[in-house]
């Protein structure tokens, strides 16, 4: 049983959708469901042979621990395996005293992400109390799976590395189609919501320093939409930065574009990043945790460093606008993006769709076996009867 929180348009629901669509193979040993603990609109499509329970837990936390223990309490699964916090911290309350395997999939830098605001605070204490208790966890990234257990007591034993999935097959289909929208020129690309730890201002202020020719199209729907056209306004740059919402095949813009941009302060394993890579785009990025320098540097993330040179792009320090621009002008070369570019696709290929799909299901397959084993174990043995007919 897969658990998530909606369908609705991001990065971990469109993970979530891919590594359901190549779980094909794995039919035969399980019937495999997929609970939405909300009634959102989707996004992204699942394959009609997945049975899909749809809560209307309205994200909330309490309802939607007593929405799965009831459904456990009932089917009864094997093992759950949930994406997103509140999916977590529900999947771990609820599996709590069932023969049921609970697997969790953190998909962010947990302690970047929330910050240090007060309700981020308590997140933290939530995540730090329940996190420990899953039966394996999985992360996107060696500095998620470093800041479990350096911030949430995840015993490192219990933890597992899984690089999000790539469907090169899809993205070069739905790359091939014509565009949501027309896009008159060059242009640079980004992704994501619309949210603080994206950091789209520093993108912004970056491109307009930069003085780069072309236009900006940051590609995402968010409670940053107003914040960002008045800056837009401010900087003269109408016309010229474009924020066209969330688009269903984001993959026909980004095949088009001229390099792409992560500005990020914070991410899990950067999605939108790979794919635009997967896309032959060459990239300019933060360092941020945790992602960007596991992926384009191959090793682990070192706030010290300036601005990196590296054959798919470039990678620059968190919050340095001028370092930023800087990097847009030298990427935007074009012979040197094209070289860029053609490396960029082939890393991508180490995240393979299959590979990474049978890396999940191991871990189900281990823990599914081990539960069966525990409750075949504490199963009475019923004596045999002397009475006869």
């Amino acid at each position: 049983m897969f658990v998530i929180n909606s369908l609705a348009g991001g990065g971990a629901e469109r993970i979530m959708t891919t590594l359901l669509r190549a779980s094909g193979p794995w039919r035969e040993r399980y019937d495999i469901l997929l609970v939405l603990l909300d009634k959102e609109p989707d996004a992204y499509a699942v394959p009609d042979w997945i049975e899909v329970i749809q809560l209307d837990c309205r994200g909330r936390f309490l309802p939607s621990i007593v929405a799965l223990r009831s459904l456990y309490a009932r089917i009864r699964p094997d093992v759950t395996l949930s994406f997103l916090s509140r999916a977590n911290v529900s999947n771990i309350v609820a599996t709590k005293g069932l023969p049921t395997g609970c697997i969790i999939s953190e998909r962010v830098n947990s302690t970047a992400h929330f910050g240090g605001r007060l309700r981020s605070l308590a997140s933290r204490l939530l995540l730090r109390l329940t996190y420990p208790r899953a039966d394996h966890v999985i992360a996107v990234s060696d500095g998620v799976a470093q800041d479990l257990h350096d911030n949430f007591a995840v015993p490192q034993d219990r933890v597992s590395i899984i690089f999000n999935p790539v469907d090169h097959d899809l993205i070069e289909e739905l790359g091939a189609r014509e565009p949501a929208i027309a896009i008159d020129g060059e242009y640079i690309a980004a992704t994501g919501r619309l949210v603080p730890n994206k950091n789209f201002t520093m993108l912004i202020d970056a491109f307009a320093q930069s003085g780069l020719p072309g236009k900006l199209v940051i590609l995402g729907e968010g409670p940053e939409r107003s914040k960002l056209e008045a800056q837009i306004a401010e900087l003269g740059l109408e016309g010229r930065v474009h924020l066209p919402g969330f688009i269903d095949n984001p993959f026909s813009v980004l095949k088009r574009a001229t390099l792409f941009a992560l500005p990020s302060n914070a991410e899990g394993f950067p999605n939108g990043m790979v794919e635009a890579m997967a896309c032959g785009l060459p990239v300019v990025t933060t360092n941020c945790p945790s992602g960007p320098s596991e992926i384009l540097l191959n090793r682990p993330r070192d706030e010290s460093e300036g601005m990196i040179q590296c054959a798919a792009g470039v990678v620059v320090p968190t919050n340095d606008t001028a370092a930023f621009a800087q990097a847009l002008r030298l990427v935007y070369e074009p012979a040197l993006r094209r070289a860029k570019g053609a490396t960029a696709a082939s890393i991508t290929h180490k995240f393979d769709i299959m590979q990474t799909t049978g890396s999940y299901w191991e871990i189900i397959d281990r823990l599914a076996a081990t539960r069966r084993k525990s409750v075949t174990a504490h199963r009475p043995k019923i004596a045999a009867s002397s009475q006869t007919s």
